[in-house]
């Protein structure tokens, strides 16, 4: 399902606008990586500074998400924090994850 670059908000699937703000639409397309625990939190940090990430879902070995990170405009520093301090913990407990990326075209 689809989801509000802006607001994080979920969309229908032929929506051209946000229902929540208003926001154009546009195609987003999901990739998938799979890492280690010990690789985790270097690959989210280096998926948040390519600037054109807008969801990042980290999954178990079994495909289970444990944590969906919305990543909107604007985001660094501070507000990322506690998102890092969660996926330390995610690593810890895990031994391989799949990153779920969904990126603007």
């Amino acid at each position: 399902m689809p989801y509000c670059w802006k607001c994080g908000a979920k969309l229908k699937e032929n929506e051209k606008f946000c229902p929540s703000c208003g926001t154009s639409v546009v195609k987003v397309i999901q990739e998938e990586f799979s890492v280690s625990a010990d690789n985790l939190i270097e690959k989210v940090k280096e998926l948040l500074h390519e600037g054109n990430v807008t969801r990042i879902i980290v999954k178990d070995e079994k495909g289970k998400a444990l944590l969906e990170i919305p990543v909107t405009v604007g985001v660094v520093g501070v507000l990322v924090a506690p998102w890092l301090a969660a996926l330390g913990v995610i690593a810890a407990l895990a031994t391989n994850c799949t990153i779920v990326v969904e990126r603007r075209e």
